[in-house]
């Protein structure tokens, strides 16, 4: 499994450092009424930087909530064991992906169907990622 760099993780930490400071630029607003003064930062954009992503992702809950129904969800990802993925899978190639989304969404059902848990039949939205955020081969599935 690739790891990042230590050149790739010190770049990732000055992206951070630097997020929404001087060193990136920024723009200066200012009221015509007023004349109140406020300098506004330039972002990283580093999807590894909290600032950032923790604003990227709020901005969409608050985009989707229109969309949902008025019931709690939970995001679910399943992962599989890493000597799955590592050996076992590549040699399987396509069967093996869809094994993980069967094996996947029938483990959420007898989950949740368990009366000592939820006791309920659930409904849910499944989608298989053959990749990870580093382009490796990363099967998961997100419910």
């Amino acid at each position: 499994m690739p790891v990042m760099s230590v050149f790739g993780q010190l770049k990732v930490m000055s992206a951070i450092e630097s997020c929404r400071t001087a060193a990136l630029g920024g723009h200066v607003m200012r009221c015509e009424d007023c004349l109140h003064t406020q300098i506004a930062y330039n972002s990283c954009r580093n999807r590894h930087c909290p600032k950032c992503q923790g604003f990227a992702g709020t901005g969409m809950d608050e985009q989707r909530k229109s969309e949902l129904l008025d019931v709690p969800y939970f995001h679910v990802r399943v992962h599989l064991a890493r000597a799955d993925r590592d050996h076992r899978l590549p040699q399987q190639g396509r069967s093996s992906t869809i094994s993980c989304s069967r094996a996947s969404s029938q483990t959420m059902r007898t989950i949740a169907a368990d009366p000592k848990r939820l006791g309920v039949k659930i409904g849910f939205t499944s989608v298989l990622h053959t990749w990870g955020s580093a382009m490796t081969h990363h099967p998961h599935v997100h419910e």
